[in-house]
């Protein structure tokens, strides 16, 4: 897995609408293959995504096993002041992956 990459712009206008766009790299097993012995691989996928801004939740996404490996998103949102914008993945296994930005209102 690598580090998750996120794209937006640095700086936007009070209200203005931007897009965010996110990806990670993840392999995203369905848990409907099998492996060379025949036996079914487990399932292990990003089923949980979220955006929160200064700790708020804007954005969330609950994923299923049809969402393919090494995830791409994109979502739209609009802020009033300046603020930490985080995001998180998280898989079937628990574990999390986290990215943190800033973003400068105008």
């Amino acid at each position: 897995m690598t580090e998750p990459r996120v794209k937006l712009p640095e700086k936007v206008k009070k209200g203005e609408v931007f897009e965010i766009k996110t990806l990670i790299s993840h392999p995203m097993e369905s848990g409907q293959r099998k492996d060379a012995q025949g036996k079914t691989i487990p399932r292990l996928i990003i089923s949980r995504f979220a955006c929160r801004f200064n700790g708020e939740e804007i954005f969330s996404a609950d994923w299923a096993a049809a969402i393919s490996a090494n995830p791409y998103l994109s979502f739209y949102a609009a802020l009033t002041e300046s603020g930490k914008m985080d995001f998180e993945w998280v898989d079937d296994e628990g574990k999390k992956f986290v990215h943190s930005t800033t973003v400068k209102v105008e």
